[in-house]
């Protein structure tokens, strides 16, 4: 069955950074692209960024262009969020996801705290 494992949440200072990681298994993870989500407390889950099956197109929300970048490493079957210059307005559960055979998936999220 799809697993997907996030770590790397915690919490940070504003202008700080956080590496997030997702470990999938239960399917064939070089075939699929994979996605960053986020949800803060009271709001709707939203799209942080997403990585085609090959690395080689990547998209992100506007609010998080520039300081935030999705990677992937199909070897490890690992997708990473690094975050930089962090704000309090990230403060937010972050989610890995994919849709995987006409359903979508999702990991158990990871806390991310932005606070001085």
């Amino acid at each position: 069955q799809v697993q997907l494992v996030e770590s790397g949440g915690g919490l940070v200072q504003p202008g700080g950074s956080l590496r997030l990681s997702c470990a999938a298994s239960g399917f064939t993870f070089q075939y699929y692209t994979m996605s960053w989500y986020r949800q803060a407390p009271g709001k709707e889950r939203e799209l942080v960024a997403s990585i085609s099956s090959t690395g080689g197109i990547t998209t992100y929300a506007d609010s998080m262009k520039g300081r935030f970048t999705i990677s992937r490493d199909n070897a490890k079957n690992t997708v990473y969020l690094q975050m930089n210059s962090l704000k309090p307005a990230d403060t937010a559960v972050y989610y890995c996801s994919t849709r995987y055979r006409s359903s979508r998936y999702w990991g158990q999220g990871t806390q991310v705290t932005v606070s001085s």
